[in-house]
């Protein structure tokens, strides 16, 4: 048997920590999800109607499912063989039949995805590029897959420089940790993360109120399932939003929407729109 490499042995399983979170998912967070959808690329409730959806690192599969129920023709890659299968038990649940959608196992690391895939409408990638290990070459093979008035819509984690550093050891030591012992790591990493929103919750009364509410302001997602994600997400690189819009201007996309964390730990999102060279 072919042993692991450092960066494999090292890489968090997006796709088990996926598996759970299909637990979660009802018809009120699938609602919630296309509402985000919907929001950031600024459509109404048919506005990808006909048109071409390119998830990249579909992770359960939620949003391709989202496009989809939206009237996009959906294509779902992702590297992790457990997201692969959360996508598809997903499709099964939802449209078991639809020939519209269509799930498989890749990297957008490939060299010869343009090739394969051609070009989208809408390029969709929330939180993934950042844990290929290699981002800037993730990002140039996204913008690749753009079509000509295409748009693309990413997320990509906030640089928060020594802090983000310091993220970065604490997920490659839960990583490789042995699976009994990561708690070490999780749990003070829960404390950090929701401590201080706990407390300054509770003198109002509303003790695990944001808790309870996340999946209404957070696209449908698990908070508990976030955490895992974010704590083991690795590997885990990092972008300024100046550094990120730069890139792909330089890329013939234009900037129309930008949504940050105000500085902080998480995901800044953009969504880009492909110019149209004058004639």
């Amino acid at each position: 048997m072919k042993k692991p490499s450092d960066e494999e042995s090292e890489r968090f399983d997006f796709g088990k920590n996926w598996s759970y979170f299909l637990n979660h998912i009802d018809e009120r967070v699938v609602e919630e999800a296309k509402s985000s959808l919907h929001a950031m690329l600024g459509l109404d409730g048919d506005g990808l109607q006909g048109k071409s959806f390119l998830d990249i690192g579909s992770g359960s599969g939620l949003f391709s499912l989202a496009a989809r129920l939206s009237g996009a023709r959906v294509r779902s890659f992702d590297l992790d063989s457990h997201s692969v299968q959360c996508t598809r038990e997903l499709k099964r649940r939802y449209l078991p039949d639809d020939d519209a959608w269509t799930i498989e196992a890749r990297s957008i690391l490939d060299n010869d995805l343009g090739a394969v895939l051609g070009q989208f409408d809408v390029v969709y990638s929330w939180g993934v590029l950042h844990h290929t290990g290699r981002l800037w070459q993730a990002l140039e093979h996204a913008v690749e897959l753009v079509g000509e008035t295409g748009t693309l819509y990413i997320a990509i984690y906030n640089d928060q420089e020594r802090t983000s550093i310091r993220w970065k050891r604490i997920k490659r030591l839960y990583n490789v940790l042995p699976r009994w012992l990561r708690f070490l790591v999780l749990y003070p990493a829960l404390l950090r993360i929701w401590g201080p929103t706990t407390v300054r919750e509770l003198p109002r009364g509303r003790l695990f109120g944001t808790w309870r509410t996340y999946s209404e302001h957070n696209r449908g997602m698990s908070p508990w399932r976030d955490v895992v994600d974010w704590v083991g997400g690795y590997p885990f690189e990092v972008a300024k939003p100046e550094e990120v819009v730069d890139f792909c201007r330089g890329h013939n996309l234009e900037l129309i929407r930008l949504k940050t964390c105000g500085g902080g730990r998480g995901c800044n999102e953009y969504v880009f729109s492909r110019r149209v060279a004058d004639k």
